[in-house]
């Protein structure tokens, strides 16, 4: 892998169906929302909509730190810096949300 090449290249298509399943639960939820369903049950849906965006972006977050960053790391100077503000403020947002 070159350093333009994202560390998740190797678990693409496991993210893309993840996603594709997280895209089957957002349509769910606007049939839901078209449906009038409860809101306690719409509420549930997201919540696990919400999870599993999450979970995406901490495998995301965690092949970049084990690839970008590390090779960064290793080669020094300021791209190693700049890569470790990056992901500490990549951290930072999705602690935040």
């Amino acid at each position: 892998m070159t350093a333009s090449t994202p560390g998740y290249l190797d678990t693409k298509d496991a993210y893309l169906n993840r996603l594709r399943r997280i895209e089957g639960q957002v349509r769910g939820l606007q049939r839901m929302i078209e449906q009038d369903t409860y809101c306690i049950d719409v509420l549930t849906q997201i919540s696990a909509t919400t999870k599993a965006l999450q979970a995406v972006a901490l495998g995301l977050l965690d092949e970049h730190l084990s690839h970008c960053v590390t090779q960064a790391i290793h080669a020094g100077g300021q791209n190693a810096d700049d890569k470790i503000k990056e992901a500490s403020a990549a951290i930072a947002r999705l602690v935040r949300s």
